[in-house]
């Protein structure tokens, strides 16, 4: 998927952090506790980052970039900084009309792109991290060197839709959470059928939905932002999806597949979900309501 040339993505909501050093945690406190529940809720390991360490200053090298240069579709084809500042205003267009239709009232989240380290309001967070979002600052944090990893580590084939699948999915766990979402499910088990999966197979769900509606979606100039989606790309997107299941991340591992330590779906249930959002739109997105066996 390629952003039109022409398309105006100013208005993406991104900003670039300088490198952070001199992280220290300080022993087990606030951060940890709300590390620890991010970890817990959203399936995303976090808890290494609450670790031991003296206390002290946090040092950010550098200031926050808005991104002031990333104005066109051609720039974020060209860079990809850029490329999330694109997706961040395809994405805001969708879910400003999108969730209202859901019921729900939209609010835009805080996006960042960072470099080794940064903080949040979780607690620190490094690029082993991974992409993931905040409840507590509503902020979905990336660093663009996973999408290498992505390809090197899990396998997947890469690909301009499937870097923004993984914001897309991000986003969707925004929805989640000023939706009631979260509030609504707060379970914190694990497994195969678990409140932690449906969350993360929603946000599949969603990230599909946007993705169907993408090529459509017209930026303020009134040229839409990105081309109409191929089969080839649809198919990297759906190969990031496989990529991260539970059950592939768990073989490759060399460890034995376990459902009931599942925070995340196997890749068959999220390529599935990424696929229902697709063909159905956002509204077919509830799988709180699909019994364990559907799922």
């Amino acid at each position: 998927m390629t952003f039109d040339p022409n398309a105006d993505i100013s208005g993406g909501k991104v900003r670039r952090r300088g490198r952070t050093a001199g992280i220290a945690a300080g022993g087990v406190g606030v951060g940890a506790v709300l590390i620890f529940l991010v970890s817990q809720l959203l399936g995303v390991d976090l808890t290494q980052l609450a670790g031991g360490g003296t206390q002290g200053q946090t040092q950010q090298i550098g200031t926050g970039d808005q991104l002031e240069t990333c104005l066109t579709g051609a720039d974020a084809n060209a860079n990809i900084d850029c490329r999330m500042k694109g997706a961040a205003a395809s994405l805001e267009t969708y879910w400003t009309s999108e969730m209202p239709a859901l019921g729900g009232a939209y609010h835009s989240p805080g996006f960042e792109l960072f470099t080794g380290s940064t903080t949040t309001g979780c607690g620190a967070a490094s690029s082993s991290t991974g992409p993931f979002y905040c409840p507590p600052d509503e902020t979905i944090y990336v660093d663009t060197a996973f999408y290498d990893q992505l390809r090197s580590q899990f396998g997947a084939s890469g690909g301009p839709l499937a870097e923004m699948y993984v914001v897309a999915h991000e986003w969707g766990h925004h929805i989640q959470n000023i939706g009631g979402i979260m509030t609504d499910h707060p379970s914190k088990a694990t497994g195969a059928a678990s409140d932690s999966v449906r969350l993360e197979l929603q946000a599949d769900c969603f990230a599909g939905a946007w993705a169907a509606a993408a090529s459509s979606t017209t930026s303020p100039n009134g040229v839409r932002f990105l081309q109409p989606i191929t089969k080839a790309q649809i198919a990297d997107a759906l190969n990031a999806a496989s990529a991260v299941g539970d059950d592939r991340i768990q073989s490759a591992s060399g460890g034995q597949v376990r459902q009931d330590t599942w925070t995340h779906g196997s890749s068959a249930q999220r390529q599935a979900w990424f696929t229902r959002g697709f063909g159905s739109g956002a509204k077919a997105c509830d799988t709180f309501s699909v019994p364990a066996a559907s799922l």
